[in-house]
């Protein structure tokens, strides 16, 4: 079992920028792929990021891709998102995962084991 804790989101101006965090409960966090997906208002949540288990892969949605950059750090338990030049249409609860199988599975097929409560990412226009 993983337990997930997702921090960092608020209100930030269309330009900005948010580094997003997520904590991970458990000694087999380096086991699995990680990563972000979000649900805007109204919409079907959605794939934004990705890395494989020792950080040397990673897989962005085109939505975010040059804008967005997902870390980890397995001697911390955490994943991040650093999020830069954020425009309105990024306004979502941004939801931490923990992969089934690989990152690019996750990405491809949203295969994910277990997920955070989220954290919502407000930008004003």
């Amino acid at each position: 079992q993983v337990q997930l804790v997702e921090s960092g989101g608020g209100l930030v101006q269309a330009g900005g920028s948010l580094r997003l965090s997520c904590a991970a409960s458990g000694r087999t966090f380096s086991s699995y792929p990680m990563g972000w997906f979000r649900q805007a208002p109204g919409k079907e949540r959605e794939f934004a990021a990705a890395i494989s288990r020792t950080g040397g892969t990673t897989y962005y949605a085109d939505s975010v891709k040059g804008r967005f950059t997902i870390s980890r750090d397995n001697a911390k338990n955490t994943v991040y998102l650093q999020m830069n030049s954020l425009k309105p249409e990024d306004t979502a609860v941004y939801y931490c995962a923990a992969g089934v199988t690989t990152a690019q599975a996750m990405a491809n097929y949203g295969a994910v084991n277990y997920w955070g409560k989220g954290t919502l990412v407000t930008v004003s226009s």
